[in-house]
C-alpha cells in the first residue's frame, strides 16, 4: 500500500466515526424533561415526598433549592435503575417511615408541615441514622437517610441548577491553575 491510499483510507475511517460521533450526539443526548417527570419505580405521592425531603435537606437560599431540580424525579430513576431490591426496600420502607414517623410526632403530613418541623424531624432522623451507623456491623445495610442524602446531593450538584448556579461554573474552562486564588465562602468548582 501507498502512502497516498493509508491516508485516504485513514481519513474516511476518521470522518465516518465523526459523522457517527456527531449523529450519536445529536440524537442520544437531548433532553427530554417528560421522561424526568414520569414515575416508574417510586409513586406520585412518593417522588413528592421525595421533592420536599430534598428541599428539607438542600433549601432555596440565594440559589435554588433541591425541589427546583426535580430531585425526586432524579432519585426515582436511580433507584430503579441502579439500585438492588434489598436497597430498593429499604429506601421504599424508610419515606413510609418518615411520613408516618411525622404524621405521628406534628398530626398534620410532611407536605403540610412547616419548613422548621421538617427540619427538626429531619435532623432527629439523621441522629438516629448516626447512633445507628455507630454500632452498624460490616454486613448490615446501609441506612435509608444515608442513601436519601446522597442521592439528594448527587442529584442536585449534577443537575444543571446545581452545577451553573450553586457552582462556580465555565462552560469551556481555560487551563488548569492549581493556585488559582480563593476566599473564604467562595462557591466550589463544578468543572475541576
Amino acid at each position: 500500500m501507498d502512502r497516498r491510499t493509508i491516508i485516504k483510507q485513514i481519513s474516511i475511517m476518521t470522518g465516518a466515526a465523526f459523522i457517527g460521533g456527531e449523529i450519536f450526539i445529536q440524537s442520544g443526548c437531548k433532553s427530554d424533561t417528560s421522561k424526568l417527570q414520569s414515575v416508574s419505580f417510586f409513586s406520585k405521592e412518593q417522588v413528592s415526598l421525595l421533592d420536599e425531603i430534598g428541599e428539607t435537606i438542600l433549601p432555596q437560599t440565594d440559589t435554588p433549592g433541591a425541589k427546583s431540580t426535580q430531585i425526586g424525579s432524579f432519585i426515582d430513576k436511580i433507584v430503579k435503575d441502579c439500585y438492588s431490591s434489598e436497597q430498593q426496600n429499604i429506601l421504599l420502607s424508610g419515606i413510609e417511615e418518615i411520613k408516618s414517623g411525622f404524621e405521628n410526632k406534628y398530626s398534620i403530613s410532611f407536605f403540610k408541615g412547616e419548613a422548621s418541623q421538617r427540619e427538626e424531624f429531619l435532623n432527629e432522623v439523621n441522629t438516629n441514622m448516626i447512633q445507628k451507623n455507630k454500632n452498624k456491623k460490616k454486613d448490615d445495610p446501609v441506612h435509608y437517610f444515608l442513601m436519601l442524602k446522597q442521592l439528594t446531593i448527587l442529584g442536585y450538584f449534577t443537575s444543571e441548577t446545581g452545577a451553573s448556579q450553586a457552582l462556580n461554573y465555565i462552560a469551556v474552562p481555560g487551563k488548569y491553575d492549581g493556585s488559582y486564588p480563593y476566599k473564604k465562602g467562595d462557591k466550589a468548582w463544578a468543572t475541576q
